[in-house]
């Protein structure tokens, strides 16, 4: 279980929680793949970046300690 996260007294869900910083890190990540001219590669940028941001937060599940999918 995901616990709850408390940032300046209010509770934050585990899961919005992750979902955010799964966020900063999918813009990170299609960012260096414009820069690094990558990004054109792929056909349909939407999928790409849902694709991204999919891995990043199954990633973070998977290793943080609170966040075990099995």
């Amino acid at each position: 279980m995901i616990p709850d996260i408390a940032i300046g007294g209010v509770l934050l869900p585990g899961l919005l929680v992750l979902a955010i910083v799964s966020l900063v890190l999918t813009v990170g990540i299609l960012r260096l793949l414009a820069t690094v001219g990558l990004a054109p590669r792929f056909g349909a940028r939407p999928l790409l970046e849902i694709a991204t941001f999919t891995f990043v937060y199954v990633l973070l599940m998977q290793f943080l300690p609170f966040g075990n999918l099995s």
